[in-house]
């Protein structure tokens, strides 16, 4: 028996995140029929995590068992030849059989886009938020170190999750920009449903006045989700970089 991972890239404007699910269209279900079909047994591909609808991904791990002697190179150009032009597989690699894409993930990056231009930009609309009105870089740099740190994030995640533990160590946060582009960058040992999201909206709403920069630590401990920022859209949101233990065992590697 093999364990084989991958590392992929996704457009998620066409599917509903990557966790299967009923009567949904999933980068989960692409990737096991794929597989299934190359290798001729049933796969259950382990990803590193779920990712809402319609968020993307740069860097994006999985990993499955299977008794194929395919070698990784040729099972990456098979693959390739296979899935939707909107997945992308970027490495495959063999690895030890005790390797476990999401328990042995250790942090994880994300970002979010906001195009902040005068008038809408056709060829980002899919890949971030239009936002008018000037920002603040500088400012919201500033406010986004009061995320850094273990918090209760519990006013960060949204309705409809079962998690009961929500302290979670934010490694570090940053606004930048890059022309119109106004990048919010965050980097966590683990994020609640939907969290980077209202982290979004709840910058905006201090650029907007609607919450004070001075008072979000506080709202930070109070934990009441009504007092912060609306969820911004997902079409913005990119799984940027996923982080192992490097203790890992590579046996075989090939990358595009």
């Amino acid at each position: 028996m093999r364990n084989i991972k991958l590392c992929l890239s996704f457009d998620g404007t066409n599917y509903h995140g990557w966790q299967s699910q009923i009567n949904a269209h999933t980068v989960q279900d692409q990737l096991n029929n794929a597989i299934t079909r190359i290798v001729n047994e049933d796969i259950n591909v382990i990803g590193c995590g779920r990712t809402d609808a319609n968020v993307h991904a740069n860097e994006y791990y999985c990993n499955f068992e299977t008794e194929s002697e395919i070698k990784c190179s040729k099972l990456l150009l098979a693959l390739n030849g296979v899935l939707p032009k909107d997945i992308v597989i970027k490495s495959c690699q063999e690895v030890d059989i005790n390797f476990n894409s999401r328990y042995h993930c250790i942090k994880k990056e994300y970002i979010y886009k906001i195009y902040n231009g005068a008038v809408r930009n056709p060829f980002l609309d899919k890949y971030s938020l239009y936002y008018p009105y000037k920002l603040d870089v500088v400012l919201l740099n500033n406010v986004a170190q009061c995320f850094v740190g273990t918090h209760n994030f519990k006013g960060f995640m949204a309705t409809g999750s079962k998690i009961k533990d929500t302290v979670r160590t934010v490694y570090s946060a940053s606004v930048s920009r890059e022309g119109d582009l106004v990048i919010f960058k965050v980097c966590a040992n683990g994020f609640l449903y939907k969290m980077v999201r209202i982290m979004v909206g709840t910058l905006i709403f201090v650029e907007r006045g609607r919450i004070l920069a001075d008072n979000l630590p506080l709202l930070i401990k109070e934990q009441n989700r009504k007092k912060l920022g609306t969820t911004a859209n997902p079409k913005g949101l990119f799984l940027n970089k996923v982080y192992y233990s490097s203790w890992k065992l590579k046996i075989e590697s090939e990358k595009l």
